[in-house]
């Protein structure tokens, strides 16, 4: 070997140690940290739509604890816990917030910077939640699921079940904020269609026994339930009551009628909330809230169980089955 060469060679054998030794000892850069989406739900942590919209973010990427992380509150049904958990994700400092139903007016009591997305609301704009539709503006935006626009027409859909509709019933928990703009589109259209109605109204779910037998006695030809985070909740007992005194009943989402309700009208709350996660997925790329515009479902379905219908010695109208889009046999 040429003596040039065996200097050049030791030189370097020489270097690696001390090369090995800079990059152990240089710095390590401080971790990115990840983008925390907080959740505030009315419901509970088992919510149906809370494992959905996490299923939706991991469609489009997000996996916890690898590009995300969750920091979720769940106010369980009590509606006066919902601004303090609102105001503990603020102090969390989540880079946006997903808004559960009636959670949404926590959320915005809560922080005026913070991005909010509202997952599926009643009537954003009509309650001051958002400036306008097309350009919300400050830092919220998200789904409506047309809580009031779309009370007339459930009553004028469950009275076209009947040949005559002279009473209906109204359950509703009055602490929930889409309430009084609901019950007043319900009033304005049965002053149209000359309908009585007997408002019933439940703030616990103890209450809901004595409502359904209050409808009964009053003969009420049907029930109309606000479907909003009280019944929601609720579901399975507000059914079942409906069975047990034989009160056919409106709800506003399919699953109730899936799980045994007589009739439902309204949007695909599964699709909101996956909508939901796609504003969330923009927000996180730099997309501004006041720029998205609030959303309002484009299809409504109606439903009817005609197993409950015969079950409750009901038969549905002509008329109203040649306007259903799906029928449960």
């Amino acid at each position: 070997m040429k003596r040039r060469e065996f200097i050049t060679l030791f030189g370097g054998a020489a270097a690696w140690p001390l090369a090995a030794r800079a990059q152990l000892s240089a710095p390590a850069r401080p971790a990115r940290p990840l983008p925390t989406v907080g959740i505030l739900n009315y419901a509970s942590a088992l919510d149906i739509r809370v494992v959905q919209f996490i299923d939706a973010l991991r469609e489009l990427g997000y996996i916890e604890g690898r590009n995300v992380t969750f920091a979720q509150r769940h106010a369980e049904g009590v509606l006066d816990r919902l601004p303090a958990l609102a105001a503990d994700l603020v102090v969390s400092r989540v880079d946006v917030m997903i808004a559960l139903g009636p959670a949404t007016f926590a959320a915005k009591q809560a922080t005026s910077t913070i991005p909010i997305i509202t997952a599926f609301s009643g009537d954003p704009v009509g309650q001051g939640v958002a400036a306008s539709f097309d350009r919300p503006g400050g830092n919220i935006t998200g789904f409506s699921y047309m809580s009031s626009e779309l009370a007339g027409k459930r009553l004028e859909l469950l009275c076209s079940a009947f040949p005559r509709c002279n009473r209906i019933a109204i359950l509703y928990n009055p602490q929930e904020p889409a309430t009084i703009p609901e019950m007043e589109q319900t009033e304005a259209s049965a002053r149209k269609l000359g309908v009585a109605l007997h408002p019933l109204a439940v703030r616990h779910a103890k209450g809901l026994e004595e409502a359904f037998a209050a409808a009964a006695r009053e003969r009420a030809e049907g029930l109309l339930s606000f479907t909003h985070g009280f019944a929601v909740i609720n579901q399975a007992r507000i059914i079942e009551l409906a069975a047990r005194e034989r009160v056919p009943t409106m709800y506003g989402w399919r699953e109730f009628s899936d799980a045994g309700g007589l009739m439902s009208y309204g949007p695909d709350i599964h699709v909101l909330v996956r909508q939901a996660a796609g504003y969330v997925d923009r927000i996180l790329k730099g997309a501004k809230p006041g720029d998205l515009p609030i959303q309002q479902p484009s299809r409504l379905q109606l439903i009817v169980n005609l197993r409950t219908a015969k079950a409750l010695g009901l038969n549905i109208q002509p008329t109203l089955l040649a306007r259903v889009d799906e029928v449960i046999e």
